[in-house]
């Protein structure tokens, strides 16, 4: 069982929390993040879903929810530690987006991170995580033409034309 903060629509908690899975109230959101990795190659790390997960075998970056008492960096740290057994450098990342997934009622705070991971020395979650690559960013574009990508992160093409993935 995931116990998780609730926020106003402005991100402000409300000193409330809900267990994960239940119904949210009007008015009442929960947080998540996505991590977008890049190497110094300016390649970007994609992970594939789970065939039993929504959005089955898709592509996607890393990601999640906050758990109560986190903060979205740590929150984000945990969830790329718990689905490739990578721990990131908090150094090495920044908030470059904040985006509203209407359906889970969810604020997401989106994080880009500078490492070069080495695929081999990844750990994926079992039952969460069955696949990992680098994708040039040029290919991601591709990978939602294809429908191979999780649609709820189209946002990262406008990110990459932007310049800022």
């Amino acid at each position: 069982m995931e116990i998780l903060d609730l926020y106003d629509i402005n991100g402000k908690k409300l000193n409330k929390t809900h267990i994960r899975g239940n119904p949210l109230n009007e008015n009442e959101y929960v947080m998540g993040v996505d991590i977008w990795i890049k190497n110094d190659h300016e390649q970007i790390l994609m992970t594939q879903r789970h065939p039993a997960k929504s959005f089955p075998l898709k592509w996607e970056c890393s990601g999640g929810w906050i758990i109560s008492g986190e903060d979205s960096l740590d929150g984000a740290l945990r969830e790329v530690e718990e689905e490739i057994g990578i721990r990131l450098n908090k150094i090495n990342g920044k908030i470059i987006k904040r985006w509203m997934w209407e359906e889970e009622n969810m604020i997401v705070d989106v994080f880009l991170f500078r490492e070069n991971i080495e695929l081999n020395k990844t750990r994926l979650q079992k039952g969460e995580v069955i696949n990992i690559k680098w994708v040039e960013k040029e290919e991601i574009k591709n990978m939602f033409k294809r429908n191979e990508m999780v649609e709820p992160l189209k946002y990262v093409c406008e990110l990459i034309e932007d310049g800022i993935i």
